[in-house]
């Protein structure tokens, strides 16, 4: 149940399922899928290997993002990090075009949606961090927030945050 959780972007699989209509809260920690969270800034991507084998879009809400930019930790109360996941497909057309197969692409949607909410008090046993997952087409169950916090203290150093804020074109290099 988390976005970023269980790995965000880093690894793992911290599973809680509920409905991926914005809204709908996880009853855990009465966490909700919030509207219009894929209109977010994206804070990075990442290719996830092995059993999970998915490609990720990492995006934050306004307070996250404010935080990262600026590589402020810990991050503050209200942050938001969401995580999105896709199979990762290869592009058919890039074999014609370089003559080799070299291209991938995001291809159907996996593993839900995953949150990273912070609240210090609410989620104190947990980094301060509470985490979700909203599944399509799945009732929700109440996720192990210890063992999504688990796969997050390995990176203790920046807020239980796998990803940081994606560089940008180093200044004077922009067309």
């Amino acid at each position: 149940m988390l976005v970023a959780t269980a790995a965000l972007a880093g690894g793992g699989a911290c599973m809680v399922q509920a409905a991926t209509d914005a809204g709908a809260t996880n009853a855990s920690h009465d966490i909700a899928l919030p509207a219009g969270y894929r209109d977010w800034t994206l804070i990075s991507v990442a290719r996830e290997e092995g059993r999970i084998d998915d490609l990720r879009a990492i995006l934050g809400n306004e307070a996250a993002i404010e935080a990262l930019r600026k590589g402020r930790y810990p991050l503050p109360d209200g942050a938001v990090i969401a995580r999105l996941a896709w199979s990762y497909d290869e592009l058919g057309e890039s074999a014609q075009a370089f003559g080799q197969s070299q291209s991938h692409v995001a291809g159907h949607p996996k593993n839900g949606v995953q949150l990273m909410v912070k609240d210090a008090t609410k989620y104190a046993s947990t980094g301060g961090w509470g985490y979700a997952q909203f599944d399509p087409g799945k009732s929700y169950s109440t996720a192990d927030q210890h063992a999504c916090f688990a796969c997050h203290s390995v990176v203790k150093d920046r807020d239980f945050v796998f990803n940081r804020f994606a560089p940008d074109l180093p200044t004077g290099t922009h067309p």
